[in-house]
């Protein structure tokens, strides 16, 4: 089954018990630019994230992101 970012970063703030706030907050600090719990919640809705603050988003999670070959 493949998610979409999306659906991966709503999984995930599910799992951490996060809420978009906080993590808005917690991206603002760590990326250096602001995000508001609606600007992000956008974000996630349109699936607008780029790869960079998906990492970040990611690792602010506890998460890392891998890329493999495929086989």
């Amino acid at each position: 089954m493949k998610l979409s970012s999306k659906e991966i970063v709503r999984l995930l703030l599910d799992r951490e018990h996060m809420k978009q706030k906080e993590l808005a907050e917690l991206l603002s600090q760590r990326i250096g630019k602001k995000y508001t719990q609606g600007s992000l919640s956008q974000k996630i809705s349109r699936s607008s994230i780029s790869y960079d603050e998906f990492v970040v988003i990611a690792d602010i999670l506890g998460y890392s992101v891998n890329v493999d070959r495929k086989s």
